[in-house]
Order: C-alpha cells, then structure tokens, then sequence
C-alpha cells in the first residue's frame, strides 16, 4: 500500500507538470499525460498489466512495464544526444561566422617579421586592439557618411 501511495504521488506530479507545460510543448505533454494516467491505473490495478503482458507474449505485468520504460528512455536518450549534437554544430556555425566578420589585427611589427609563425599570437594584444577599434570606429564613420 505505501509503494502505492508513492508511485501514485510521483505519477500525479509527473501528470501536473505535464498539464503546465502544455503550451510549450503540446505532444510532449499528451504523451507525459498518457503516460502518467497509464501508471496510475497499472499502479492500482496490477491485475490487468498481466493480463496485458501475457497477451503481447511476455510473462509479468511488471516486465512489460519495465521494457516499456526502457524503450522509451532509449528513445529519450537519442533525442537529447540528437538536439545536443545540433545545438553543437551551430555554435560551431556561429563561432566561426563571428571570428571571420572580426579578424584580430596583426600589429606591423609582426607582420614584416618572418620569425613569427602563422597563426601565433602577437606579443603586444593591447596593440592589436587598439588597431581593430580603430578600424570600426573608421567603418562606422565610413557607414555613416
């Protein structure tokens, strides 16, 4: 009976915040709701989650529900891995868009200095500074008139 209470408990809060969340995103909150409503009937009859298991071919009621939420976390798992990968690329997308519409500027001393490898940073940042605002205060001047 507490398992009962609990799982009821847990349940009714995963179906309440499924009812918030419904504007946001309305086929994640069906689904939620669902499957909320589903546990809270198997919870308090436990009888007919057999019957059902032994009907699809697998002995307990409580496998079936175990291989239920298995699949579906597998299929939660992907998603995110998925979304993640997405939102990676774009950051990529987006760092790259920035470092080509800002290049930082190479003082003059670097630039005639063979000894310098490609792509190193220059000693003096202060100076590479004061070059790039120079150039956008020029471009905002150029842009204006």
């Amino acid at each position: 009976m507490i398992a009962q209470i609990l799982l009821s408990l847990l349940l009714s809060t995963v179906f309440l915040y499924a009812w918030i969340e419904y504007r946001r995103s309305p086929v994640v909150a069906f689904l939620s709701s669902v499957a909320s409503l589903a546990g809270l009937y198997f919870v308090w009859v436990p009888a007919d989650s057999t019957r059902l298991a032994e009907f699809v071919g697998i002995g307990r009621g409580v496998d079936l529900i175990l291989y239920t939420w298995v699949g579906i976390s597998l299929i939660i798992i992907l998603n995110l891995h998925l979304k993640l990968r997405t939102h990676l690329e774009l950051i990529t997308v987006l760092a790259r868009t920035i470092a080509l519409a800002a290049p930082a500027a190479v003082p003059a001393e670097m630039a005639g200095n063979s000894a310098a490898a490609p792509g190193s940073i220059p000693l003096d940042v202060s100076a590479a500074r004061r070059s790039a605002a120079g150039r956008r205060s020029r471009r905002r001047g150029d842009q204006s008139a």
